[in-house]
């Protein structure tokens, strides 16, 4: 008979379903559960958020992120970064190649001609060494050894997941390294607001807002042209709520580009590093919201192009825009343009980033 602790859950997901060993180290699943009884559930492969169980405006509670329930789906995953971490650097490199004390430095091609979201074995496959800090918190650690991924310097890096009383999904990132490198950390959550089922429902419906004049376009493979635009008057102006696939398919180059968002948005901020608002989600029929606030500069809207009724959690299936990606970082290919905001860490420097998720009710 199963051990009732273990699955006595919200979410549905058993301990045991992701247990595993994977290069001597043990791969788990943590469940952080709030006052109110509402859960996140993060496994230490890959900081992967497996499920965030949230009530909708008459109490039901639905999991509304796109995950697995099992390790072994997750390592085979159609979706790479399905909900997970992301690094050492978020988002794209031109061509792989950046130049850092006057070295050049090659990393993998994974994405078209150039090198994503920290290359095929980025933070994303790597099993973290976790710490349950009491129910609601979880810290994630992980050395990044000197060349992997063809990065520079030994990268040490905390995690900490905290789910808080107001249902707020906390991630505090820090990282220090022994020799001059490039780090840009996010997570790549795929939100649902309308819960994820069989088939997920698209999100074309809901309401976004998001907090940015500007947004940086991009070209023909995905790498930003190094213009910062104005988002007035283009597919891209989301300062007051609109519906996420009103100009998702608009005959725009950018749009045309990015097949649908697939863009970095520059936020509003006072000061550099300020925790402020930077985008809310709204679905009408639940009334389910999520509020992003964070201290990054940029912030990259995915709105999952690329999705192709692959299956998930429970049996539910993914089909394509049934997730948007608020991912929290700063600028692609940064390395390459001098003018954007530093992504250089130094010795003796701390890396630090925080990013709320707030799910809330609409009123």
């Amino acid at each position: 008979m199963a051990n009732t602790t273990e699955t006595a859950n919200l979410c549905g997901l058993n301990r045991k379903d992701f247990q595993t060993t994977i290069n001597g180290k043990k791969t788990d699943l943590y469940i952080l559960k709030n006052r109110k009884g509402y859960e996140v559930a993060v496994t230490n492969y890959g900081g992967a958020i497996c499920a965030i169980m949230v009530p909708d405006k008459d109490g039901k509670v639905a999991n509304v992120i796109q995950g697995h329930d099992n390790i072994q789906a997750l390592i085979n995953s159609p979706e790479p970064y399905l909900s997970t971490l992301i690094g050492r650097y978020g988002n794209r490199i031109a061509k792989g190649q950046f130049t850092l004390n006057g070295k050049e430095y090659q990393l993998a091609i994974n994405n078209g001609e150039n090198a994503l979201h920290g290359g095929p074995t980025g933070f994303h496959t790597r099993v973290w060494d976790a710490r349950q800090m009491g129910p609601r918190s979880l810290a994630l650690t992980y050395t990044s050894a000197y060349g992997e991924e063809g990065f520079t310097g030994e990268c040490r890096i905390t995690v900490e997941y905290t789910f808080t009383d107001l249902n707020e999904l906390i991630i505090e990132y820090m990282a220090t390294t022994n020799k001059k490198t490039i780090i840009n950390l996010t997570h790549h959550a795929f939100f649902s607001l309308t819960g994820i089922a069989n088939p997920t429902a698209t999100v074309n419906d809901q309401l976004c807002e998001i907090n940015a004049d500007f947004y940086l376009p991009i070209d023909a493979t995905s790498i930003p042209t190094g213009e910062i635009l104005k988002v007035a008057n283009t597919p891209f102006d989301f300062r007051t709520a609109k519906p996420i696939g009103q100009d998702i398919d608009a005959d725009n180059e950018q749009i045309k580009n990015g097949q649908g968002y697939d863009h970095c948005f520059v936020l509003n901020k006072r000061e550099e590093g300020e925790l402020s608002f930077a985008a809310r989600l709204t679905e009408p029929k639940s009334r389910r919201t999520l509020e992003v606030f964070t201290t990054e500069p940029g912030m990259q809207i995915y709105t999952d192009n690329f999705g192709n009724n692959y299956q998930g959690w429970h049996g539910s299936v993914f089909p394509r825009r049934s997730a948007v990606c608020f991912e929290c970082q700063h600028f692609p290919d940064t390395p390459n343009r001098p003018y954007f905001p530093s992504v250089i860490l130094n010795p003796g420097e701390q890396y630090k980033q925080k990013t709320i998720y707030r799910f809330g009710i609409a009123e």
